[in-house]
């Protein structure tokens, strides 16, 4: 037999429920206690894990709709099933739900070695019971396989199979991905972007804005979806989902993580991010790759395994967090980007926005590659998960977001400048984000930058951040930048050359 027909669809798999050497849905304190000798107990009673993987194995990561699979790719697959069928082997499995949207729901399957409980621990608090549904996605993680991470995804069949990695995040992006690709595939698109409802007083009530946040891993997705903007009942802000969504063709933004967020801990300050430090701090919480000490003080602040330290957290555990996972209607998209040419915020026009899609611009963080922190750096949709042609990715977002007529922005959360830059606070991205959404932000064409930006923002001195006053030769650095992204553009083939020409 091929080894390719050894794995075809999730049913291939044993039924975990009738597996003998298969312990099927333990609980939270079973999987805690599987791992025991792992762990080291917080001064807040929760526990805390540190992986010898402390970051997504990207390069090791291919996939059968982008790469071509021979024989030794599919035998990944086949060592995966081989594994849980070997009646020798103490195997976990847990089963989740990914989305509640009738059109995005999908159960999910994890296996993987008794002895790495802390792993389905963590991932299991990021979503909700499957209460006996079949599996739909299946992920078998084996972190002693190899000496050398070996990943591969199977998108069709809805399956993966992680070799010699113990990184939490392998197991929660299997799923995501393969939740984004189905979504593609049924006219809607996957998005890497959190998403929130503000609420606003106006006219003889309130009224409700949809908003979404496009960034890669630890740039400020998680700070700003979750802020509270500083409003004052009756307004407010419900964060609907931190990672992953769904922008479907009916406008509906459908989540994915109905349980957890997996927050990233290095810089969590309980003044600046109350929330999610109170979360962190909660016992219900699970620490990975956080440093804490043999008494168990934990501190937030020290790098001691790495930048990429995380915190599964309890979605109960936010105040700020909504009972839906679901937005009912997207009007406003913001790619985050950290690019010093950037203004705090300028507004995009529909094939503007799928330009901002496709540069994905923003800075490497600890979560992608670790030795590149700080380095500049594009990914299309600030998505490192999408699975099928980038540019189609393209036309797909503009002609969402064109049918359901959406505004569009990018915000910098970096500095603005690079002989004088000046940094772009959290008082300054409050405003402009409130700005927006109470449609008080007065705009104005910036024939220097090719965009609309803002000439008043209430409650900030919009003019300190003129992107032109702060670059010594600036038509220089912009026109550089401007062919490195044209060159950029055109590897993408696929791509309209409406959105190309609307590049600034």
């Amino acid at each position: 037999m091929a080894a390719h027909e050894a794995m075809t669809e999730p049913a291939d798999y044993p039924d975990p429920a009738t597996t003998d050497h298969v312990t099927y849905n333990p609980s939270f304190a079973e999987l805690r206690e599987l791992s025991a000798d792992d762990e080291v107990t917080t001064e807040y009673e929760s526990p805390s894990y540190v992986s010898e993987h402390r970051s997504r194995s990207a390069e090791a990561t291919a996939n059968a709709v982008d790469d071509d699979f021979d024989d030794a790719d599919y035998d990944v697959f086949a060592r995966g099933v081989e594994w849980v069928n070997d009646s020798d082997n103490d195997v976990v499995c847990v089963d989740r739900v990914v989305g509640r949207h009738p059109e995005t729901s999908y159960v999910c399957r994890l296996y993987l070695p008794a002895e790495y409980g802390r792993i389905a621990l963590s991932w299991a608090k990021l979503l909700e019971p499957a209460h006996g549904r079949p599996a739909d996605f299946v992920t078998v993680q084996l972190p002693d396989a190899t000496a050398d991470p070996r990943i591969r995804v199977h998108p069709d069949a809805g399956i993966t199979t992680v070799l010699g990695s113990d990184y939490t995040g392998e197991a929660k992006k299997s799923f995501l991905r393969l939740f984004m690709h189905r979504a593609k595939r049924q006219g809607g698109l996957g998005l890497h972007a959190g998403s929130k409802r503000v609420t606003l007083a106006g006219g003889d009530g309130t009224r409700d804005v949809g908003q979404l946040f496009l960034g890669l891993s630890g740039t400020g997705k998680s700070t700003l979806t979750s802020h509270g903007l500083w409003l004052d009942d009756p307004e407010g802000v419900e964060m609907i989902q931190d990672d992953v969504c769904a922008l479907l063709p009916s406008g509906t933004v459908a989540g994915s993580e109905g349980g957890g967020l997996y927050v990233k801990t290095i810089g969590l300050d309980a003044s600046e991010q109350p929330e999610l430090h109170s979360a962190a701090t909660d016992k219900s919480a699970v620490l990975e790759n956080v440093a804490v000490d043999e008494d168990g003080t934990v501190r937030f602040d020290e790098p001691r395994y790495g930048r990429n330290a995380r915190a599964t957290i309890r979605r109960d555990r936010l105040e700020s967090s909504a009972d839906d996972i679901d937005l009912d209607r997207v009007d406003q998209v913001f790619f985050i980007t950290r690019n010093p040419l950037m203004p705090p915020i300028a507004r995009l026009d529909h094939e503007q926005a799928a330009v901002a899609f496709m540069l994905g611009e923003s800075v490497e963080t600890s979560a992608g590659d670790p030795s590149r922190v700080g380095e500049p750096i594009r990914v299309v949709g600030t998505n490192p998960f999408i699975v099928g042609s980038e540019g189609e990715e393209g036309n797909r977002f503009r002609d969402l977001i064109a049918d359901l007529d959406v505004e569009s922005y990018v915000i910098n959360t970096g500095a603005v400048g690079t002989d004088d830059p000046i940094d772009v606070g959290v008082e300054e991205t409050v405003a402009v984000l409130e700005g927006a959404a109470r449609d008080r932000v007065e705009w104005e064409r910036d024939d220097d930058l090719g965009l609309t930006v803002p000439s008043d923002v209430p409650g900030i001195d919009i003019d300190r951040f003129a992107v032109a006053d702060r670059v010594a030769d600036f038509e220089t650095a912009r026109d550089a930048l401007r062919e490195d992204r044209r060159e950029y553009l055109d590897r993408f083939d696929d791509l309209d050359d409406e959105i190309r020409d609307a590049m600034y």
